[in-house]
């Protein structure tokens, strides 16, 4: 399998080889749930191809996204705090693949490789960047806006400018009412930025829908590129 996730890719030679020596390939299936709110990662996963969906649950509400995983990133990144359980949940939300690796060889791999713990923790704060700013985004921007970065963090992350996503799922992911969906999609498809048919969203002009996002998406990209430039 090759390799195709960055932060792997940021590690010294013959760091990344002894932490391959310990993963496994595995496939990710959409709706696998791979971590568990208040529960001790089992493993850590490094995304190749799919993406996955840090969500948040409330009792009586649908879950709401909080942070999106994919190449860029790994699931369990705050074992380098030596916090062994999970504060959301993680499921895989686009198909694909990863390297895999047991939390507790991870936590032996990070007291050995110092250029290991240097990038988990790099990592770890873009996602808490992300994190802030999924809150602002959530408490400010209107969702035509908020759904145009939604479509763009998912493009950067399933390689493809084609994916299935309900409106049912688009509204439980930005906690809005799925007829706000439906409108917030309906004006995007309108300037011709996207097309959607029965769930299947293709992103026709990529340019316009970053012209079309909230400020939100170009201050996570921002983040990122100053950790791993």
């Amino acid at each position: 399998m090759p390799i195709l996730n960055r932060l792997l890719q940021d590690l010294p030679r013959n760091a990344r080889d002894r932490l391959l020596g310990e993963c496994e390939p595995v496939s990710l299936a959409f709706g696998a749930v791979l971590c568990e709110r208040d529960r001790p990662y089992r493993h850590v996963y490094f995304p190749l191809g799919g993406f996955l969906s840090l969500v948040a649950r409330v009792s009586g509400h649908p879950p709401l996204e909080i942070a999106l995983i994919g190449s860029e990133g790994m699931l369990g990144a705050t074992l380098v705090l030596e916090i062994k359980t999970a504060r959301l949940q993680g499921i895989v939300q686009g198909a694909g693949t990863a390297w895999r690796i047991p939390a507790s060889r991870f936590r032996l791999a990070l007291r050995e490789s110092p250029a290991l713990r240097d990038v988990t923790r790099r990592y770890l704060y873009v996602v808490l960047m992300q994190l802030s700013q999924s809150t602002a985004c959530t408490r400010f921007h209107e969702a035509e806006a908020r759904l145009a970065r939604w479509l763009l963090m998912t493009h950067d992350r399933a390689h493809s400018d084609r994916f299935q996503l309900t409106h049912q799922y688009l509204g439980d992911m930005l906690g809005v009412r799925r007829s706000a969906v439906t409108i917030a999609a309906g004006a995007l498809q309108r300037r011709n930025l996207i097309s959607y048919v029965r769930g299947r969203i293709v992103v026709v002009d990529r340019k316009g829908l970053e012209a079309a996002s909230c400020e939100c998406y170009r201050t996570a990209i921002g983040d990122y590129e100053r950790m791993f430039d």
